[in-house]
This record gives structure tokens, sequence and C-alpha cells, in this order.
């Protein structure tokens, strides 16, 4: 999604609450919204597993990879 897309998006909301949309205006909304939840959702796996913020997470994701017979990669 670019910006572009994001800022028709921010638009159509501050028309819909201006003074509605129409029936279009409406659909098109619907499907840049879908579109947006696709694309965070698809980004955010693609990036994959957050890394633990502090030595207590740390150590707690480290033993439970242990115990699953997986490596971490953490250092």
């Amino acid at each position: 999604m670019n910006q572009e897309q994001i800022d028709r998006i921010n638009a159509l909301y501050r028309k819909s609450k201006a003074e509605g949309l129409t029936e279009e205006e409406k659909k098109e909304q619907a499907l840049l919204r879908k579109q947006y939840v696709a694309d965070l959702f698809l980004r955010k796996n693609v990036q994959g597993k957050p890394k633990p913020t502090n030595e207590k997470q740390k150590r707690r994701e480290e033993k439970k990879e242990k115990k699953n017979g997986k490596k971490t990669g953490l250092s």
C-alpha cells in the first residue's frame, strides 16, 4: 500500500464524517481498508517473531525454545 492510497483512506474518512459518502465511495473505502489490513498482516508475518526486549523475556524465550528443541538465534 502506498502513501497515495493511505491519503485516500483518510480523505474518505474525513468526508464520511463531514457530509457522508456515496455508495461508490463506501465501496472504495471498504476495499482500501481491506487492502490496508491485508498489507499490515503480510508485513507482520514477513518480519517474523519479535525479539524479546529485556533479559527476563530473553531467558524465558530461550528456555521455551530449548524445551521445544529449537534454537532461538539470540546471543
